[in-house]
């Protein structure tokens, strides 16, 4: 019988027990214990089975799973019989900051006081006998809903004290999901606040804290340690560039590929490769997100799993926020080219509004972006990446994304494309001025003209819009070197019986005179002047089937001709 297809059980010892489908991870408790790290922080992108690893360290070691060594019978670390003894032998603090959300700082803290409250309630029997001594048993009632922030930062220190005296063992301490309260924090302006709560939590929890044996925190992004990480020098960091630990987070190729031909569907493999593959941990090449193997595995439907899996909305806000530098990228990243930058892996959230790198030092941390090679430049000390759209699903993810932009009710940017296939002037027009109306202000592009940079993020903007609802249809240029206006745009039709598009953006200056109309004319002008159609017509695509458009701006006016 074939291993039921479980999607989203996170539970270590449900997925033994009720015979579901599971890639044997179980190794990774061989390489952390042999590592001997005190604490290990693992980034990977959401999605790729930290939480159900974490569960899995729980259940070996924990002594609340003694004798259970039925759970890790026939899988490798059980091979290994040297192991045998470490399994449910230590106490062990387990908790997870993944529900941790909020608008608020009020909101978010009371939630991971929530954590922690639930945390001393399961083991309120700590209390009873003469383990602890009076002092001790005070702890307890420490730990309330009220208590100070720290209070609350010596919660877990606090614990593993009482654990440590009642087991004679030193604690473990497991962590999942670390960063998703600084996340929070960051989109919605409380940063400052939380990263002082969570710096005096960690530095209790995991420094200053000589009753913890070892930690093993998760998350997605490595946060500048300066601002959460600063007292801790006996952490290990192990980022998707690090060879630590490099299969143990994932489905390798060959993993995804048996896992094919055990449901019966291994002529799916290049498909599989094309819309899932494409991660790169350390020198692993050809690494899968597991949601979006198991989730094709039970539907048999190629669509984005994991990129429709949770929220993208940090992802969304630089993007759609960003500079024109940042949108200019993603329109080459849309059409299939490489970026070559300079990556720091600690994430600077503060940097990530106005330093171009940032950005995609992020991407790359989240899974957007994948690394196709790097080459180390002494003069600065860190590494050069030539990145890219990691696969066709995240490719589709941000189509999605971008299509958004304009899917508001009153902004119908789908019938703008369709009045410009038919070359309808009049609903082109009567619907560029609702896209403005309604998006100038979205990308933050400000009223006047002589504000050079700010109205790039909307004509950016609008030509990612072109590329989500024409991908496949047309391939979408840019030539963004010529210094004439702002720039044009070129789609070439894929189809014979499509027409060719040249597009010219103009800003029109009231301080020099004329109309929006004379700015439509200059564009026309521009376009015939530069020869803009040479490119098509040497493709074959005759004069005929090539549609000239202007598009001069004031505010939000426009005006199309």
């Amino acid at each position: 019988m074939k291993p039921v297809v479980s999607i989203g059980t996170q539970s270590f010892e449900k997925l033994r027990q009720n015979h579901c489908f599971y890639v044997d991870k179980t190794l990774l408790i061989q390489e952390w214990w042999d590592n001997q790290d005190d604490v290990t922080l693992v980034a990977r992108p959401r999605r790729f089975g930290k939480t159900l690893n974490l569960n899995m360290l729980e259940c070996f070691f924990s002594n609340q799973y003694a004798g259970r060594s039925d759970l890790f019978e026939g899988l490798a670390i059980w091979e290994e019989e040297r192991y045998h003894s470490l399994q449910g032998s230590f106490p062990v603090i387990s908790l997870s900051f993944a529900t941790v959300k909020g608008n608020t700082y009020e909101t978010a803290r009371d939630g991971i006081i929530q954590i922690i409250i639930n945390l001393y309630a399961k083991y309120g029997f700590l209390q009873e006998g003469a383990f602890l001594n009076p002092k001790e048993k005070e702890y307890f009632d420490y730990v309330k809903a009220d208590m100070t922030d720290s209070m609350a930062a010596m919660s877990l220190h606090r614990l593993s004290i009482c654990m440590n005296r009642y087991y004679g063992e030193k604690v473990i301490i497991l962590l999942d999901e670390y960063d998703t309260p600084l996340q929070e924090a960051y989109v919605n302006g409380y940063w400052d606040k939380m990263a002082e709560f969570i710096r005096g939590l960690f530095n209790a929890s995991f420094k200053t804290n000589p009753y913890m044996g070892r930690a093993f925190l998760t998350g997605i992004t490595r946060i500048s340690k300066e601002w959460i990480f600063s007292d801790l020098n006996n952490l290990t960091v192990v980022t998707t560039t690090s060879e630590k630990y490099r299969t143990r987070f994932g489905f390798t190729e060959t993993e995804v590929f048996d896992a094919l031909e055990l449901y019966g569907i291994s002529n799916e493999k290049e498909m599989v490769k094309a819309w899932y593959d494409g991660f790169v941990f350390g020198s692993q090449r050809d690494v899968y997100n597991p949601w979006s193997i198991t989730g094709f595995l039970d539907e048999r439907i190629y669509k984005p799993y994991w990129a429709n899996s949770s929220s993208n909305s940090l992802v969304a806000a630089l993007l759609r926020e960003g500079n024109q530098d940042i949108k200019m990228t993603m329109e080459d990243f849309m059409a299939g080219k490489t970026l070559r930058a300079e990556i720091d892996e600690e994430i600077v959230f503060d940097q990530l509004r106005r330093k171009h790198g940032a950005v995609w030092s992020l991407f790359l941390a989240g899974g957007y972006l994948r690394a196709e090679n790097k080459v180390f430049d002494p003069e600065t000390g860190n590494f050069v990446y030539e990145l890219r759209l990691t696969n066709r699903e995240v490719f589709v993810m941000f189509r999605n994304m971008i299509k958004d932009w304009f899917s508001g009710d009153d902004v119908p940017y789908n019938d703008f494309i369709k009045a410009m296939l038919q070359g309808d002037l009049k609903i082109m027009n009567r619907y560029m001025n609702k896209v403005a109306l309604e998006t100038f202000s979205f990308f933050d592009t400000g009223n006047k003209a002589s504000k050079k940079t700010s109205p790039e993020r909307f004509y950016h903007g609008f030509v990612l819009g072109l590329m989500a609802e024409l991908a496949g249809r047309y391939r979408i240029t840019s030539n963004r070197e010529s210094g004439f206006g702002r720039y044009d745009v070129m789609l070439e039709p894929q189809r014979s019986d499509d027409p060719a598009f040249v597009l010219e953006f103009k800003v029109h200056d009231p301080e020099d005179g004329g109309t929006l109309a004379d700015t439509v004319k200059s564009a026309h002008e521009q376009m015939e002047e530069k020869a803009y159609d040479t490119e098509l017509e040497a493709g074959g695509i005759s004069k005929e089937r090539i549609r000239h458009y202007g598009f001069a701006f004031e505010g939000r006016k426009v005006l199309i001709g």
